[in-house]
């Protein structure tokens, strides 16, 4: 706290005991004990009221922003309506695709139908049937592929790599002998 040492202590104390005098010490220290938590309480409460008020600056600055952002929000909403701007947009799309038949040009096609229909023989029916071909085309047969030949069974006498290894293993070293009968 004030960086001092065991014999500054000593020494100040050493000090009051001469100044004060052995009975009025206790009353002193208290009062000076007393004074020392007064001292740190208003500290403290003066502490805790400048961050209170850092705190409602920082506060009364963000309110100002958020109202800011709503009065944009605001002003801006009454020529914003994303859902009517897409029904606009798919609306211009389609008629824009869509075209606009006119009298000119259906009466024009009529006329070229009429025309057509007049100058064209007519053989009994409403239809032109195609005549059958005059010749058989003849369609190329697939040639018939010998079967490829089997692929060898492994371990057979076929198979290039030889014959499989025989399964049971050979017993290393000399073959056991029989115990001759009758000894």
């Amino acid at each position: 706290m004030l960086d001092m040492s065991w014999g500054e202590v000593m020494l100040i104390g050493g000090v009051a005991l001469i100044v004060i005098g052995p009975k009025d010490l206790p009353k002193a220290l208290r009062t000076v004990g007393q004074v020392t938590r007064k001292v740190r309480r208003m500290a403290g409460e003066f502490q805790m009221q400048f961050n209170e008020a850092i705190r409602e600056a920082e506060l009364d600055d963000v309110r100002k922003e958020v109202d800011g952002i709503r009065d944009t929000v605001r002003g801006a909403s009454g020529g914003f309506n994303p859902v009517q701007t897409i029904r606009d947009e798919l609306k211009g799309a389609v008629e824009a695709r869509a075209p606009k038949p006119s009298s000119a040009t259906l009466a024009d096609a009529t006329a070229q139908l009429k025309s057509a229909e007049s100058a064209a023989p007519t053989t009994g029916g409403a239809y032109d049937v195609p005549k059958a071909l005059e010749q058989p085309v003849a369609q190329p047969v697939a040639e018939v592929q010998a079967a490829p030949e089997p692929l060898p069974v492994p371990g057979s006498v076929d198979d290039p790599y030889g014959p499989a290894p025989d399964p049971t293993p050979a017993p290393h070293g000399p073959a056991p002998s029989a115990p001759a009968a009758g000894h």
